[in-house]
Formats: structure tokens, C-alpha cells, sequence
């Protein structure tokens, strides 16, 4: 199933890519890549042969965001975590704290658009890059609750991390390494030479380095409270479920499933 799901190659010395590879579905993230993924990620981070891995997605697009028409999300998790409201939220901070743990950078390319669970994805990497043209956005927030991983005030400050939790509005490349949430956006037909470019750079320089200069960043964001900021938010999130407001978007989306699984007339 991994080979189905995601693409390994090795575009240069010490550098590995992932492509995610679901282009039919934009790259929805599913429990089982959800599994991929980290398998891969912590297989490179015990290959003397890679020193940085670049994750990008397969087709028009990065990702769309969590897969809310594939299946349960908690079936098959690579996490435990403890039963009752929050549930998944918890275990979604699981799955990106554990890129974020790893020993060996990850490089986000975003191209396209990335959407919701998908900037929790990219949001997790070490170092961001997307297109200029590409779209940005956490809509949920309009219709249903909080972000499950909560990077938006520990990343971009207050007021932007307000502006964008209180419209959900989408941001293109340029905006998003404006405010902090990219290292850098480059036109669309540049963004994989120029990721490319970075990651040999970063491959430069010997892995035990590497690892403690990229904890010694960590560690500072840990000391100012982001990685407890980023669990609360799971409370808070496991509260929206209760809404008014996340009960209608629920019941309209097992609405549209079912409209998607009936036979179309011919």
C-alpha cells in the first residue's frame, strides 16, 4: 500500500523526495498515508544516505486536506490515544508532532493549493516553500471548528493568526512567506529546481549537526509554549463538536456522501 501512496526517488546526494501519490483524490490524506508517510519519514531518518527529505504532492495539487470520504480517520491510526471527545484531534497532533520530532529536516514544496489538514501537514516541516500562485486556506473554521493541530498563532502572531481563524479565507503563495507561514514562495515553474536548490544546501551539511541545530530551534519554540499551545488547542476543538454549527456541517456531509455513492442515471 505505501508504494500506492506515496513516491520515493532521489533527486540528489543526501537528498530524498516524497511525492504524495492519490492525484485522483488531491492528495487526501488518509489514515493509511497518514502511515505511509511516517514509515518513510522515519526510515530516512535512519539511512546514513539522506541527510533531508522534500515532501510535495502528485498532480494539481499538494493536498486537499484530510480524506472525509474514505473511510473512518481513526481506523487504523498509527496512534493510540485516549477515547472521548478529541480523540482524533489528539491523535492528529500525534501524527505532525512526530515529523516534527524527527531527527533529519523535511522540506514542505507546495504547489497548487493546500487545504485544512494540509497545512497542518506542511505546517509540521522544518522548512516551507510553495508556488506564487498557489492557495492557502483552513475553510472549515467557517463551518465547523478550530484547526485539529493549531499552528496558526505560534506560527504567524496574533493579529494574522486572528484575521485568518476569524475569516478562513484563502492566501496565495506570496502572502503566505509575507506572514511567516512559507520561508519563501517562487514563481510556479521555479518552485522545484528552487526547493531543490535549498535542500542540497541543507544535505551540505553532516546529519549530527544537523539534528541539534534544527532541536536547538525546537527547543526555544518549546520553552515559549508553542508545543503545549498547539495540544490545548485540542480541547478546544473537541468543544466545537458540540456546535450547533459542526452538527449541521456533519449531517450535510454524510448528506453529500450518500449523494456521491448513488448510481447516476445514464
Amino acid at each position: 500500500m505505501s508504494e500506492e501512496l506515496i513516491l520515493v526517488d532521489r533527486p540528489a546526494e543526501g537528498v530524498a523526495r516524497i511525492t504524495l501519490n492519490r492525484p485522483e483524490k488531491r492528495n487526501a490524506i488518509s489514515t493509511p498515508l497518514r502511515v505511509a508517510l511516517l514509515e518513510q519519514l522515519r526510515a530516512h531518518d535512519g539511512d546514513p544516505d539522506v541527510r533531508v527529505t522534500i515532501l510535495r504532492g502528485a498532480g494539481p495539487c499538494f493536498s486537499s486536506g484530510y480524506d472525509l470520504g474514505g473511510g473512518p480517520l481513526m481506523e487504523g491510526s498509527p496512534f493510540y490515544s485516549a477515547p472521548g471527545p478529541g480523540v482524533w484531534a489528539r491523535q492528529a497532533n500525534d501524527t505532525w508532532f512526530s515529523v516534527w520530532d524527527l531527527a533529519k529536516p523535511v522540506i514542505a514544496q507546495i504547489h497548487g493549493y493546500a487545504i485544512a489538514g494540509a497545512t497542518e501537514m506542511a505546517s509540521a516541516c522544518d522548512l516551507v516553500y510553495v508556488a506564487d500562485d498557489a492557495r492557502i486556506s483552513y475553510p472549515i473554521v467557517r463551518v465547523a471548528s478550530p484547526p485539529d493541530w493549531q499552528y496558526h498563532t505560534v506560527l504567524l502572531g496574533l493579529r494574522r493568526a486572528m484575521e485568518l481563524m476569524l475569516t478562513g479565507d484563502a492566501i496565495d503563495g506570496i502572502e503566505a512567506a509575507r506572514i511567516g507561514f512559507a520561508n519563501r514562495s517562487f514563481p510556479a515553474d521555479r518552485l522545484e529546481e528552487e526547493v531543490l536548490r535549498v535542500a542540497e544546501r541543507v544535505a551540505g551539511v553532516p546529519s549530527d549537526l544537523t539534528q541539534l541545530n534544527k532541536r536547538s530551534v525546537h527547543r526555544a519554540f518549546d520553552v515559549w509554549g508553542a508545543r503545549a499551545a498547539i495540544r490545548a488547542g485540542t480541547e478546544l476543538q473537541a468543544l466545537a463538536s458540540h456546535t450547533a454549527s459542526a452538527a449541521r456541517f456533519a449531517e450535510n456531509a454524510l448528506e453529500a456522501a450518500k449523494q456521491a455513492q448513488r448510481p447516476r442515471p445514464e
